[in-house]
């Protein structure tokens, strides 16, 4: 990774949903999380193991380190056969907006402040409240474990991508 993401640098985004933001770094890229808040992939592992349905980070790779899209699995239209289960299994940006799950400056959703919380962007108020929705969706696991036997992956399949688009362990 280039030493543009180290703590203190400027980050600028100029993409077709975000234009004329920028953030400073904090932290070293990958650590300094916030206490209990361990996820089990990185944004790099998630892109490469399918997540989104390859639609996420398209236009806005500028912002984003490029090896993070080495290997990834991206598409120009959604396609849940590059989904890691092979499934749909996300709402529109629509429905997000609607439920008020767009918080603070990161209008893609929770996978875009993990992209930049991960890089170091820290934002008190906005780091807390997408870390307790992390938190809480830690009951996906728990029903697929209630629900499903160890191993058998073809158990609640949209569940597990889900799982994974939360930064989750989907092969429990």
């Amino acid at each position: 990774m280039t030493t543009l993401y180290r703590p203190g640098a400027r980050i600028d985004v100029n993409d077709t949903m975000q234009t004329g933001y920028s953030y400073v770094l904090e932290a070293p890229v990958g650590e300094d999380f916030a206490d209990g808040f361990e996820p089990f992939l990185t944004p790099k592992e998630m892109l490469r193991r399918g997540v989104f349905e390859g639609k996420y980070c398209n236009d806005c790779r500028d912002e984003l380190p490029t090896d993070w899209f080495e290997g990834a699995k991206l598409s120009d239209k959604p396609d849940p056969s590059l989904n890691c289960f092979g499934v749909k299994s996300r709402q529109s940006l629509e429905i997000w907006r609607e439920k008020g799950w767009i918080i603070g400056p990161d209008p893609r959703g929770w996978f875009q402040w993990y992209c930049r919380y991960y890089l170091g962007r820290r934002i008190p108020e906005v780091d807390a409240a997408q870390i307790k929705r992390w938190r809480a969706f830690r009951r996906h696991a728990g029903q697929i474990r209630a629900n499903c036997i160890p191993g058998d992956l073809l158990c609640r399949p949209r569940q597990r991508q889900a799982l994974l688009q939360w930064a989750y362990d989907p092969f429990i």
